[in-house]
């Protein structure tokens, strides 16, 4: 793979652009804790697009960022009645290296062999990272469209995620999807981490915040 630029598909909290800027420029997200460093290059990215992601979002693990509560993850097998609501950022390879380097929390460069990632779909750059595990999802105008996730489905470390966070979620769907409350509702209320837990009863609320 020979290109100057990616895709980057996102499915938690980077789906609201305000939030996904602080990873490119630097600060700390609306409701978080943690202050990014952001890129070294802190260009906006060139566009963005909605895009549905061929697997399940659910929530695990502990959060640093958000003061506690589980963060997204997408489970590894494809699921077409339930895919998830993501969004697509036309960065450069160098901020998607600085990104993931960010979200692994590792001070050194991130490897990554894009031709093993675009042969076999996926690259596992860090084992055990939490977000180690590099989604090969297709191409739209003859770029890669790549995320990254848990190379397992975290079963036994699902967590319900934090107010803040989930409503960050909530806020960044609206920005590039046409969809209702009641739609929103249904979508978050049936995910693993959400369904059945205490942060279920805030979704009512949640999903009728402003931007």
């Amino acid at each position: 793979m020979v290109n100057s630029h990616i895709w980057y598909a996102c499915y938690g909290s980077n789906i609201r652009k305000a939030r996904f800027l602080c990873y490119i420029q630097g600060g700390t997200p609306s409701g978080a804790v943690k202050f990014f460093e952001g890129c070294k290059d802190k260009s906006e990215p060139v566009e963005s697009r909605p895009f549905l992601i061929d697997r399940e979002l659910y929530f695990a693990k502990e959060s640093i960022a958000w003061n506690g509560g589980g963060i997204g993850f997408l489970k590894p097998k494809k699921e077409s009645k339930f895919p998830t609501y993501g969004r697509i950022y036309k960065i450069t390879l160098g901020q998607f290296k600085d990104l993931l380097r960010q979200e692994l929390r590792v001070k050194d460069n991130i490897q990554v062999d894009f031709n093993r990632l675009e042969c076999d779909g996926f690259f596992n750059c860090l084992p055990g990272g939490r977000y180690g595990h590099l989604l090969h999802l297709g191409e739209i105008d003859d770029l890669p469209v790549i995320s990254f996730s848990s190379e397992a489905f975290l079963q036994d470390e699902i967590n319900p995620p934090a107010k803040a966070y989930l409503s960050t979620i909530i806020k960044g769907i609206k920005e590039v999807y046409d969809i209702k409350e009641d739609e929103l509702f249904e979508y978050f209320n049936k995910l693993d981490g959400i369904h059945g837990t205490s942060i279920a009863e805030d979704l009512p609320q949640l999903v009728k915040e402003p931007l």
